[in-house]
C-alpha cells in the first residue's frame, strides 16, 4: 500500500484497490479528487471546501452532509438520514494540522444524471477542520446499497468483485497527510 499524491502532491493518502482516477476520464473541479471503483458503483471524493466558521465543530459534518444532499437533490423528507457522527481522535490521524476531525455515516436517496430512478446510497463522510487555512477537507465514500432497476447504475450491480469496505475508507481518512500548506493559498 502506497500513499497516492493528491492535488499535485500537496496532500497524499492511501487509495483503495481497483480505484480509477476520474480526472483521467473527465473534467473534475480543481478542489476535488475523485476516484471510482473499477467494478462497482462506489466512489471516493477528497474535496477542499471553504471553512464554515459559523458552524460549530460538532455540527459541521452534518452541515456538509446536508450540503451534499442538496447537490444530490435528496433534501425532501425521508430522502436523507444521519445515522452516526463521531469525533476522530487526532492520535489516529496523519493530518495533525486539523483542529478537529469527524466521521459521519448516513444514507441518501439519490439519482444519477437527473434520472427519475433513485438509489439508496450509504455515505461515509470524513471531515477535517483546518481553520488556520480557512478550509474544511471532506472525504466522501459513496456506497450504493440498493440500485433502482431503471438506474443507469443497474448494470454495475452483480459485478461486486471485491467492493471497497468501510475499513478502506477509514484507512484513507487516517493516512491523509499534508505536504504543502501552500495548497490552501
Amino acid at each position: 500500500m502506497w500513499a497516492h499524491p493528491l492535488f499535485g502532491g500537496a496532500l497524499s493518502a492511501v487509495i483503495p484497490h481497483s480505484a480509477t482516477d476520474i480526472s483521467e476520464l473527465r473534467e473534475i473541479p480543481d478542489n476535488q479528487e475523485v476516484f471510482a471503483h473499477a467494478h462497482t458503483d462506489q466512489s471516493l471524493i477528497v474535496e477542499l471546501v471553504e471553512y464554515q466558521g459559523q458552524v460549530a465543530d460538532q455540527d459541521a459534518a452534518r452541515y456538509h452532509f446536508e450540503d451534499i444532499a442538496g447537490s444530490n437533490k435528496a433534501l425532501e423528507p425521508g430522502a436523507f438520514e444521519v445515522t452516526s457522527v463521531v469525533t476522530l481522535p487526532k492520535s489516529e490521524l496523519s493530518l495533525s494540522e486539523c483542529s478537529t476531525a469527524w466521521m459521519l455515516t448516513g444514507t441518501q436517496s439519490v439519482s444519477k444524471f437527473n434520472e427519475e430512478a433513485r438509489n439508496s446510497v450509504t455515505i461515509h463522510l470524513g471531515l477535517f477542520r483546518l481553520p488556520q487555512f480557512s478550509t474544511d477537507v471532506l472525504i466522501t465514500f459513496n456506497d450504493p446499497q440498493s440500485i433502482s432497476p431503471e438506474s443507469s447504475s443497474a448494470c454495475a450491480v452483480g459485478t461486486h468483485q471485491q467492493p471497497w469496505m468501510v475499513k478502506d475508507f477509514q484507512r484513507l481518512v487516517q493516512t491523509l497527510t499534508l505536504h504543502n500548506p501552500g495548497l490552501f493559498g
